[in-house]
């Protein structure tokens, strides 16, 4: 099958992107791994399970038009679909129900969003504990969540997640905030972005208020967080340091949350350049202004070309279509430019407010790269810190050379899950900078296959 334009997520950047395409007249399909389209920040937003749709606040109900506009747009969906290679000439390869498909693109558009950043820390890996995003797509999928729990990290997500628990009903007992003051300090520097997103802090100082007046405890400028277990290895407390000094809570459901991250495995297996964003502490694509990445066929749009957010997503998505639509002939120069203008607009005054809330958000040091020696680094292989330091000084340099000496990043999630904690710790540890240092070097498939599904390809023609 060829098709003009071949899109990878169906978040708020690949559902802008379908829709546009297809109304410029381009042929396009719309690869997604869930079975509806949304996105993470759009889950379920279609068929929504809790009775009031007001729980999960207007933000995620914006999500509706987008999908309406995807559902009567000529663009073909394709959900089920997990895509596992992309190669340069334009060819992606996915599977659905074991079946595996390839496709032909003449441009391909990798708009597979952001993931939750790493957060180890000592107990993580304990039945109880899970990343906060975790528990919101129980809110989002099945319209459950966890009674009794407690919140521990930063970010705007963590305090709307808390809001929509409680908004559902269920009781939380403690925020547990792990910004330094320092953060706040950094942040003022930004003070004209925080004037350009001012409706975002009157809708999280709105979210703030409702948490205190729902009585949930709110600790701040945490500095250390360990989940506990019994003897059984159950999660039964959370203790952490304040400036006050150590406390405990009992629990039996711990959520992490220090924001999110660009998901760069798929792009960097398919030889797309990342470097390092020291705003952001992660790595991002070396784009232009339409996503165009270092790949001729290959462009990036959404969060996955760096954090900004639903809307800003959509407009990146809606960007990258229309240069499509010029490279295939649909659009003059100057007909891109002029459609793209107020897009273009509206993403400046969305992406003026990051600078604020990326300094005030800014996860700790401590909280990145753990200072324990026992805490696992990767879940998968069972690394912790101390192989890493052991790795190090036996002469291990970096990342890839890191696989060969404990097979950490080699487990199921191909490095998904510690990727950006290793290039970091790696860096800090051999002294070195974060962008010498280095990310795995990827391969596809970069999601596990079966041979029945490698074998069930049909054969060149």
């Amino acid at each position: 099958m060829n098709f003009d334009l071949v899109i990878i997520g169906a978040g708020p950047a690949g559902m802008a992107a379908a829709t546009t395409a297809s109304e410029l007249g381009l042929r396009c399909v719309l690869l997604d791994e869930q079975p509806r389209c949304g996105g993470q920040i759009y889950r379920n937003v279609g068929r929504q399970s809790l009775p009031n749709k007001a729980i999960l606040g207007p933000e995620y109900q914006a999500g509706l038009p987008l999908l309406t506009e995807l559902q009567a747009s000529t663009c073909q969906i394709i959900s089920g679909a997990t895509v596992w290679q992309i190669n340069t000439n334009g060819e992606v390869f996915y599977s659905v129900a074991g079946q595996s498909t390839k496709v032909q693109g003449g441009k391909i558009l990798i708009a597979t969003g952001a993931q939750e950043r790493p957060m180890p820390i000592p107990g993580a890996t304990l039945p109880g504990v899970m990343m906060a995003g975790g528990a919101q797509v129980m809110l989002k999928n099945s319209g459950v969540g966890a009674d009794e729990s407690v919140f521990a990290g930063n970010g705007p997500l963590l305090y709307l997640l808390v809001w929509q628990y409680l908004q559902a009903g269920l009781k939380v007992k403690a925020v547990i905030e792990t910004s330094p003051r320092s953060n706040t300090l950094a942040a003022a520097k930004h003070w004209r972005g925080a004037i350009a997103g001012h409706r975002y802090i009157s809708k999280g100082l709105k979210l703030l208020r409702d948490i205190k007046t729902a009585g949930v405890p709110i600790y701040k400028q945490v500095s250390r967080i360990e989940a506990l277990a019994d003897t059984s290895g159950t999660l039964t407390a959370v203790s952490f340091m304040t400036p006050k000094g150590e406390r405990r809570i009992d629990t039996e459901h711990l959520f992490l949350h220090q924001g999110v991250i660009p998901q760069v495995n798929l792009a960097m297996a398919s030889g797309c350049q990342h470097h390092w964003s020291e705003q952001q502490f992660c790595w991002v694509p070396t784009v232009d202004l339409w996503g165009q990445s270092n790949q001729p066929c290959l462009m990036i749009a959404g969060d996955g070309q760096g954090i900004g957010g639903g809307v800003a997503a959509a407009q990146r998505g809606r960007l990258a279509a229309l240069q499509v639509a010029l490279t295939e002939g649909k659009l003059t120069t100057e007909q891109r430019d002029q459609r793209a203008a107020p897009i273009q607009k509206t993403l400046q005054r969305e992406l003026a407010f990051r600078p604020f809330i990326d300094a005030l958000y800014a996860p700790s040091a401590q909280f990145r790269m753990p200072i324990e020696d026992d805490v696992v680094i990767c879940r998968c292989e069972e690394v912790r810190r101390s192989d890493l330091v052991a790795a190090v000084k036996q002469g291990c340099l970096g990342p890839n050379q890191l696989k060969s000496f404990t097979r950490c990043g080699m487990g199921p999630c191909q490095g998904r899950q510690c990727g950006n904690t290793v290039s970091e710790m790696m860096a800090t540890l051999t002294h070195n900078p974060v962008q010498q240092s280095g990310y795995y070097r990827l391969r596809a498939p970069v999601k596990p296959l079966t041979l029945a599904e490698l074998a069930s390809l049909s054969p060149p023609s």
